[in-house]
């Protein structure tokens, strides 16, 4: 019988697909899970993401008993450890969407901007999976971290260090337990405004005695660029090209969307484009709330005001509507209607985020029947695959485990060995 006083990491999910990491880290009475969201299936078409749905249709793991316990679903007797806390990563909600699911008297740790994101974005309660035993606007208590602070649980220290990714706010988690040093990549990049802050974790991570990186970029083979798609290959080209769309497009309406947690490109668009950027009410908030940016902004139908916007930033829905030269606005899928047909819509990993999702096509479809114009302007934000093996050769990893990819195989360790994990194994170090 193998001692309890070893390191030992179960992989619950997070294998063998993009999304829904969650991953245990125990020693002796102690453990932490990271991070604590779904896997993203959307071909799967369900009409309820209810507890009991993601479940069966292993969207979230069986095998942990850490889910508030209201659910009366927790197979295992938990009274062997002592301390327990979850860990997450950044806001995308492959990592973070059922953290209401999450026991509440188990401690929740993010760094500061992940937790203001989060906050604010699920203020309508129609971001994360809401809690069936909770008010529908309800988010988790979740304590802030600065960036590079340590956590103690137990006998493991965890330290969040900031890493560069299209979510604002992201970091990877450097793990000590009494005989092994842990190292989480969350997910990080090398081209994106703050590269500076996954090189300074390369140096934090040097040598660890086990990697677990992500590989979301050699998932897929590579694909020649479509006629209506701009190639980019940093944060910086990519404003550069939103910028000339709009100065090229005058006399036009023009609209845009792309994901919310990626603060810093609004900001940029903001500051750069050669008309007003105009952000319904709830990105307009989430930009105030994170990095005290306030920007022009709208609400759409009879969306409840936010008291916190200056009323004097307000722009009128039906003068957005109208527009053709002062304004380019953001909208949601369910607003192509809206538009006056003609325009020019700049997809700037917005959802529906591509190919993958059944909505896809029909989301184009829906903006060719208005003759609105669709250009993908778009750039990821998982490192490419020669920045994931720089990654690697600055780390120096004793042991690699590759995670949230569709080919782990496709990441070697020339440093040491590699282990690829099945869903629900554990490592015993």
């Amino acid at each position: 019988m193998v001692s309890k006083d070893k390191t030992k990491i179960t992989f619950h999910s997070g294998i063998l697909t993009i999304g829904g990491t969650v991953i245990e880290v125990a020693y002796d009475k102690d453990r932490i899970f990271f991070d604590f969201g779904t896997e993203y299936r959307p071909e799967l078409s369900m009409k309820e993401e209810s507890f009991e749905e993601l479940l069966k249709n292993r969207l979230i793991p069986d095998t942990i008993d850490i889910y508030d316990k209201r659910f009366n679903f927790n197979k295992k007797n938990n009274s062997n450890f002592e301390n327990t806390a979850v860990f997450i990563s950044h806001a995308h909600l492959d990592h973070t969407k059922m953290i209401n699911f999450l026991d509440p008297n188990i401690p929740l740790y993010a760094l500061e901007n992940t937790k203001a994101i989060l906050k604010s974005i699920n203020r309508n309660g129609d971001f994360l999976l809401p809690s069936p035993f909770e008010d529908k606007d309800y988010t988790r208590e979740i304590f802030g971290l600065e960036p590079n602070q340590i956590v103690n649980v137990g006998k493991i220290t965890v330290q969040a260090v900031p890493v560069d990714h299209d979510a604002y706010g992201a970091c990877a988690l450097l793990i000590h337990t009494p005989d092994a040093f842990l190292v989480y990549s969350g997910d990080l990049r090398l081209h994106g405004f703050d590269a500076k802050l996954t090189y300074d974790f390369i140096k934090k991570a040097y040598h660890t005695d086990l990697l677990m990186m992500e590989g979301v970029s050699i998932s897929f083979p590579k694909r020649k660029p479509t006629q209506d798609q701009i190639t980019v290959t940093t944060e910086q080209e990519l404003i550069k090209e939103f910028s000339v769309l709009i100065s090229k497009n005058k006399n036009r309406q023009i609209t845009f969307n792309g994901y919310p947690a990626n603060i810093k490109r609004f900001e940029k668009f903001i500051k750069f484009s050669p008309r007003i950027v105009v952000l319904n009410s709830v990105m307009a908030a989430l930009l105030k709330d994170t990095i005290g940016l306030e920007a022009p902004y709208y609400y759409k139908d009879n969306s409840k005001p936010i008291e916190s916007l200056d009323k004097d930033l307000e722009i009128s829905y039906d003068t957005l509507l109208n527009d053709e030269s002062k304004y380019v606005f953001q909208i949601e899928p369910d607003q192509i209607h809206d538009l006056k047909g003609g325009g020019l819509y700049i997809h700037s990993d917005a959802q529906p985020l591509g190919d993958f999702d059944p909505y896809y096509r029909v989301f184009l479809s829906e903006l060719e029947s208005k003759q609105v114009q669709f250009v993908r302007l778009a750039l990821s934000g998982h490192a490419f695959p020669d920045d994931l093996a720089k990654i690697i050769n600055g780390i120096k990893p004793n042991i690699l485990v590759p995670i949230h990819t569709l080919k782990p195989e496709k990441l070697s360790n020339p440093y040491g060995e590699r282990i690829l994990p099945e869903r629900g194994q554990t490592i015993i170090l």
